[in-house]
């Protein structure tokens, strides 16, 4: 019961920490005069992968990998067909055109790029099949790349992110943040580690498919909320590019990372998984590639409904 209860308290604490952290690190930023292309494409896009972030670090220092992969995994193939799907209920999404050709595809070739480094078995016939640290700095090797695409296609430091937004602080509370925060993450994500383990063992089920749902959604919550109100204010690049831009973060920086700090086993079985994080891609990308680009109404319930069968799949089959 005490688990279940500091497993809840955990994502709280995690994505509250993310948020004040965020807001901390972007106001001592701003201090020392910082341009705001930089805040945004550190502090900011930091701040809502930082959930997964923290979560995949502890998971993959305690080596429960299920957890570390499960939860990039789920995420993403809830950014896609969940966050994504709710927001062009609210309202319909219109996607840029580089986003069309060149983001989207991206996001395609990191889970495919994912899917091939995590197969070693049964593509070369290797004895290990999963994340080595050598496959995770080539992993952060192509975040480097995405990050320097990003700064090039950067019309204005406003597209990243608005000052106007960012709370003006005193360089005492910003440290105070800035320190909350990162106590919130490392106490929250450590009890949402720990609380999925035990919740595994107790009903019985692996590990991966609590990482693919309960922790996955809710280390989504700041994407979803991202997402939801750019759509409510019609914002649609915004609702787009941050699902987007966090699930090619997701794999390259948080799973880059995790896999550096130690190699991440891989179970077979979660090939299933993969193929589904590649067909939730596959999805977004047909969907916008007619001339209007547009993600309307209808294909959101679609998106959803295809979500929440595949949640049915899992729960039956893990």
């Amino acid at each position: 019961m005490i688990t279940a209860i500091l497993f809840i308290i955990g994502f709280f604490l995690l994505i509250k920490g993310a948020d004040v952290l965020v807001d901390g690190s972007a106001a001592i930023a701003k201090k020392f005069n910082i341009s705001n292309i930089v805040i945004g494409l550190t502090i900011v896009a930091f701040g809502t992968s930082a959930p997964e972030l923290i979560v995949n670090i502890f998971a993959s220092v305690q080596g429960n990998s299920e957890i570390a992969i499960g939860n990039i995994l789920g995420s993403n193939i809830a950014n896609i067909l969940l966050i994504l799907g709710i927001s062009a209920i609210i309202y319909p999404l219109t996607a840029k055109k580089n986003t069309v050709l060149k983001e989207i595809p991206f996001n395609l070739l990191a889970i495919i790029i994912l899917g091939v480094m995590t197969n070693d078995i049964i593509i070369d016939g290797g004895i290990f099949s999963g994340l080595s640290r050598i496959d995770g700095i080539v992993l952060l090797g192509f975040f480097i790349i995405f990050l320097a695409y990003t700064v090039g296609i950067t019309k204005s430091e406003d597209d990243i992110v608005d000052v106007n937004k960012i709370d003006e602080l005193s360089f005492h509370r910003s440290i105070l943040y800035v320190l909350l925060g990162l106590v919130g993450l490392v106490v929250g994500g450590k009890w949402i580690v720990d609380g999925a383990v035990n919740i595994a063992e107790f009903f019985n089920v692996s590990q991966s498919l609590i990482g693919l749902t309960v922790v996955a959604i809710g280390t989504s919550l700041p994407e979803l909320a991202t997402s939801a109100v750019a759509a409510f204010k019609k914002q649609s690049d915004i609702a787009i590019g941050n699902v987007v831009g966090s699930n090619i973060f997701n794999i390259f920086f948080v799973l880059g990372i995790s896999s550096t700090i130690r190699p991440l086993p891989f179970n077979n079985n979660s090939n299933g998984d993969i193929l589904m994080t590649i067909i939730a891609s596959i999805i977004l990308l047909l969907v916008v590639l007619d001339k209007k680009r547009v993600i309307y109404r209808y294909e959101g319930i679609l998106m959803v409904l295809t979500y929440f069968a595949y949640v049915v799949v899992l729960v039956l089959t893990k």
